[in-house]
């Protein structure tokens, strides 16, 4: 059984409720899935898993979350090379340029990707709940 994680920053509960959707795929395809908020989590708990997917919304002028997301992310970055994971995160602007940032650092660090990155445009709908889904489904 893989062992997932789920680590994620949510200021609006839309990125929230996408990491349970992705929690709940994880566990319908037979992981042991931990979820954790950026505050929760730091690089020591990096090799206790199989798969980590990153949750954070788009912030300001598309960036991660500043105070609490992108200072854990900056931690754990450094240790990704061959770690498999996922990103995913809500927005209400903008076109998604900061998941594409986001993605160029995690290749830059040679983290390996389960799946294509989700980002949805504010709260997450059926459609997008399925795509969560699929993602949990991905990492287990």
């Amino acid at each position: 059984m893989k062992k997932v994680a789920i680590v994620y920053w949510s200021g609006t509960g839309n990125t929230e409720r996408m990491a349970l959707e992705v929690e709940a795929g994880a566990k319908k395809n037979g992981a042991e899935v931990s979820v954790f908020t950026s505050d929760e989590f730091s690089v020591e708990m990096l090799d206790g898993f199989d798969a980590i997917a990153f949750g954070c919304p788009a912030m300001g002028a598309e960036v991660l979350e500043e105070s609490s997301f992108d200072p854990m992310f900056e931690s754990v970055e450094k240790n990704l090379a061959g770690k498999n994971i996922a990103l995913f995160g809500s927005y209400g602007w903008g076109d998604g340029q900061w998941m594409r940032d986001w993605e160029e650092r995690c290749n830059a660090a040679g983290a390996q990707f389960v799946c294509e990155s989700l980002i949805v445009n504010e709260a997450p709908d059926d459609e997008a709940v399925e795509k969560c889904r699929c993602l949990g489904a991905a990492l287990a």
